[in-house]
């Protein structure tokens, strides 16, 4: 089995380690010489990006393809316009092409209840070049799943790390919740896809329980017996343009379809045994 990632972030990583463990064979982009020397170090064989120029060959030996790279400013997925047309003319040998995407695709709900077959809401600017991009992996006719990830945390990425660093903030807006999903969940979710491939499926990747930001960092600060930051009023808050936008979403997001389909068992259903996880395991 041989699995090509485009791009080695902090989720084809995790992937990738796993899958190399269990005899998988995996390649991966970088872009600089020093990037390729801690991928070889892990067992990954790296493929040099000069430019906008890939090895043939590289991409040639792959079943299996993850694609994690955010599309451009104009909705364009850069991969498609890299190597699109030698993806697609290998896609009788390719068995599970992968796209991780973002819950951003389904828009603004004001809180309600969602899942894969709801209507879209309003989009930002950000979830409608997710929409665009994703139409535009659907058109090539490759063996496509879609993988809708929420605000992914685990090792290294958490509130606990953020409380640690002086970086947590406590930001409240009435009624907002996010949804959330561990990074070990995401593998796991990855990997069942790749076990059963359904073509064309999109899944939303998160964990069973919503819940607004600040109330996550409060639970962090408990585990660890310090005090929370103080509360800041989203209306106040001094925050990014992107920091902000996040705040311009707000839905409750099923997660039926991993289950049901896909068989998935949760190891974190929520933040709290997520965190108190990491926590125990002393490795956040």
């Amino acid at each position: 089995m041989n699995l090509f990632c485009f791009g080695l972030g902090y989720c084809a990583d995790y992937l990738s380690a796993k899958l190399i463990k269990q005899g998988w064979h995996v390649s991966a982009t970088c872009r600089t010489p020093e990037k390729a020397a801690i991928m070889e170090a892990s067992g990954i064989r790296p493929v040099l990006l000069s430019g906008k120029e890939l090895i043939p060959t590289e991409l040639g030996n792959a079943d299996h393809v993850l694609l994690s790279a955010p599309p451009e400013q104009d909705g364009s997925d850069p991969v498609l316009n890299l190597v699109g047309k030698a993806l697609v003319a290998l896609q009788d040998q390719l068995k599970w092409v992968g796209y991780l995407s973002t819950t951003g695709v389904y828009g603004d709900h004001q809180g309600a209840w969602i899942d894969e077959e709801t209507p879209v809401g309003p989009l930002s600017d950000r979830g409608n070049r997710r929409v665009l991009a994703e139409a535009q992996w659907a058109s090539t006719g490759l063996p496509m799943h879609y993988f809708r990830l929420a605000g992914i945390y685990g090792p290294g990425r958490n509130s606990l790390r953020a409380l640690q660093s002086g970086t947590a903030r406590r930001i409240f807006k009435e009624g907002q919740v996010f949804s959330r999903i561990h990074l070990a969940d995401i593998t796991a979710i990855l990997e069942a896809s790749i076990a059963k491939p359904n073509a064309g499926r999109a899944y939303s990747v998160c964990d069973d329980a919503p819940a607004p930001p600040q109330d996550v960092v409060s639970f962090a600060a408990n585990l660890m017996g310090v005090s929370p930051p103080a509360l800041q009023d989203f209306a106040t808050a001094e925050l990014s343009p992107m920091a902000r936008s996040f705040y311009g979403e707000n839905k409750r997001i099923r997660n039926n379809r991993i289950k049901e389909e896909l068989g998935v068992t949760l190891l974190y259903p929520n933040y709290r045994v997520g965190l108190s996880a990491l926590w125990e395991s002393k490795t956040y």
